[in-house]
């Protein structure tokens, strides 16, 4: 693979400036190298695990009762090793370690809304609310809920169960029943903090109804804490047992008694969103999360305490949890509840331009979907502060960097990160001293030994299955009711025995940056030929009509043949002309192999929540197989318009 287009570099005084080069320095004295450049600290980081992460610990100044002098324990067990096994800490005492003026967190919803509060107010209130949850009972190891929108209340009630050493789990206001049964049936919180409702799209959702019937299908008794948002004093009937928030914390308390637990204990519970069944509950520990989210907000971002942080995201998305952690760091950062196109297109961007954001997150579907709505956020909005764009989701096409420098902004570090809800992070990243390649994700994050391998061997050249073959701090400490491990070992080490395998069909440039394929489960295999979804994705975008697609191989006369499913712009439809069109830019730009043999146009393309295509569940449907868990789907009834497809019997 030759490298792509340079589409931004550094100067000089920014590299020096980041708080990168000044950990290489660091790095330099501590291992007696001079590392001139970022692979050369790579390779270090990876091939000194224990020097690597105990320099980030020291350089983030990590707070801990305890550190211990060990730093990681059998190394070589993967899964099976122990990172500062001697270390007591508390991650929301990391993330409350400032008590000034500085504001914390600043809210804004689509309605034109705006709430701050400051890291003094910030660090009151957690105390207030962590007291109630005392006082009703909890206690380290206890789950705490939210169905809960991205406002700050949320942020309080995460931040009090963590100061506890209690466990947060939450999902998104917008979920269904089943879906909310699905997750915190599984994981019995003993509280359970909603708001009354959420704003999407210029309408209001009342979340207790919906609450009150799930309630009666959790096994283990549940307190309902209700904090108003839609209604300053809200209609508790269709919960009757509920409390408002105000009488349920203690608003005398001012201090916090941090609990501190073992760097492996657990903090949060995140659930997959796969539509193959029940989501699995993945277990993320107190010390690998802070570490890894200081790693990759320090290093990765170069996020500090003048910085103001905006990541578009819900709370039942793992960027949330992500987010979060930049308070650590002495970060503004900036919530939202709402569509980001209510009410108008540009609505996030306003928000970017208001709070003077310099650091600002979003999904790779936000930024393509900007582009064919024709929104130029660089001629309508005041950027001056940004200096950093980050993509994830999905991969972000050329196209989309493209259109990035073209109508955002010219000096600015687009970084596409990829990792998952699996890691609570990144495996590929950003790095405010590499050059951003069109396509390409800038390199793989320090401290992961990410490789590519076919067949089982790493290759250099060439595309394949995305692995880390060595230990993280933020490996998941398990799954939830997996008490032998069975569920965590087949879901990531059943492929490679001691080795990660994550899903990703990926490739290494020849500079250090990383390309997303797509996943691994949903490569394309016409006639043996592997090929990755996002390969084709990439060329159908370039077509004028079409709005949005997804791929899938359909199972065809011993062989698999390339579906390709097409959503069109108002005013298009699908003939021939328009077939030729797609096919002759997928053939000109690919091989023939990514010729689907069928195009079919549609009328939606089902996602789920987080905006990923689910090409597995609709070549289930296209099978004729159930999708068993519609909950994860944004929009499921999209599914069953790709049942019993006549196009697709010969």
């Amino acid at each position: 693979m030759t490298m792509n287009r340079v589409l931004w570099q550094p100067d000089a005084e920014r590299v020096e400036r980041s708080q990168l080069h000044r950990f290489m320095q660091q790095a330099g004295e501590r291992a007696g190298v001079n590392f001139v450049s970022y692979d050369a600290l790579y390779r270090w980081s990876v091939d000194q695990p224990e020097a690597f992460w105990s320099l980030v610990w020291d350089f983030a100044g990590v707070q801990a009762s305890t550190r211990g002098k060990q730093v990681l324990v059998d190394g070589d067990r993967m899964p099976g090793a122990r990172w500062f096994p001697e270390a007591r800490l508390n991650y929301a005492e990391n993330l409350l370690r400032f008590h000034d003026n500085r504001p914390a967190l600043v809210f804004c919803n689509e309605a034109g809304r705006r709430d701050s509060l400051s890291y003094a107010e910030l660090h009151r209130r957690v105390a207030q609310v962590a007291a109630g949850l005392s006082r009703e009972g909890v206690v380290a190891g206890d789950r705490v809920a939210g169905f809960v929108p991205n406002v700050i209340d949320t942020a309080v009630a995460m931040l009090a169960t963590a100061s506890l050493g209690a466990v947060w789990t939450a999902c998104s206001p917008d979920f269904g029943l089943q879906g909310i049964i699905d997750r915190f049936g599984q994981t019995t919180p003993r509280v359970l903090f909603t708001t009354d409702g959420y704003l999407y799209n210029g309408k209001s959702f009342n979340s207790l109804e919906r609450l009150a019937q799930v309630l009666p299908h959790l096994s283990a008794p549940c307190q309902l804490v209700v904090m108003p948002y839609l209604d300053a004093a809200p209609d508790l009937s269709p919960v009757p047992d509920a409390v408002l928030l105000d009488d349920f914390i203690d608003l005398a308390a001012i201090n916090i008694e941090f609990t501190q637990v073992a760097f492996d204990s657990p903090l949060c519970i995140l659930y997959s969103s796969g539509t193959t069944g029940v989501p699995k509950c993945i277990v993320h520990g107190v010390g690998g999360t802070l570490l890894q989210h200081l790693k990759e907000h320090q290093l990765h971002t170069d996020l500090g305490r003048e910085d103001t942080l905006f990541y578009y995201t819900t709370c039942g998305w793992m960027m949330w949890n992500w987010m979060l952690s930049g308070l650590a760091t002495g970060a503004t950062l900036v919530l939202f509840d709402g569509s980001p196109f209510a009410p108008t297109a540009e609505v996030l961007w306003d928000i970017v331009e208001q709070e003077k954001v310099t650091v600002f997150g979003t999904s790779a579907k936000y930024i393509a979907a900007q582009e064919k709505a024709g929104v130029r956020p660089g001629q309508n909005h005041r950027l001056d502060a940004l200096r950093t764009l980050l993509s994830t989701g999905s991969a972000l096409t050329h196209e989309s960097f493209e259109y990035v420098y073209r109508e955002v902004k010219r000096d600015l570090c687009l970084s596409s990160i990829s990792g998952g809800t699996d890691i609570l992070s990144c495996f590929a990243l950003g790095c405010p001293i590499l050059p951003v390649h069109a396509g390409e994700l800038q390199c793989r994050g320090l401290g992961m030994a990410v490789e590519i391998w076919d067949d089982g061997r790493p290759v250099v050249n060439g595309k394949g299955e995305l692995v880390c073959r060595q230990p993280f701090p933020v490996m998941p400490i398990g799954f939830w009711n997996d008490s032998d491990g069975h569920k965590y070992q087949d879901a990531y080490f059943s492929t490679f025995d001691n080795v990660w395998a994550h899903g990703d069909y990926a490739e290494l440039t020849p500079g250090g940056g990383v390309v997303i394929h797509g996943r691994s489960d949903a490569v394309l295999n016409p006639g043996g030929v592997r090929i990755g979804t996002a390969e084709i994705y990439r060329q159908v975008e370039k077509v004028e009509a079409v709005q949005e697609a997804v791929a899938i191989g359909q199972r065809w006369q011993d062989d698999v043949r390339v579906v390709l499913f097409v959503v069109l712009k108002p005013g298009y439809s699908l003939d021939a002309a328009l077939e030729q069109e797609i096919r002759q830019t997928i053939r000109s730009n690919t091989t023939p192999r990514h010729v689907p043999s069928k195009i079919i146009q549609m009328t939606d393309i089902p996602r789920t929540r987080t905006g990923k295509l689910v090409e597995l569940a609709i070549r289930s449907t296209v099978e004729g197989q159930q999708v068993k868990n519609l909950d994860a789907l944004a929009n499921p009834e999209a599914l069953e318009g790709y049942r019993d497809l006549p196009q697709l019997r010969c």
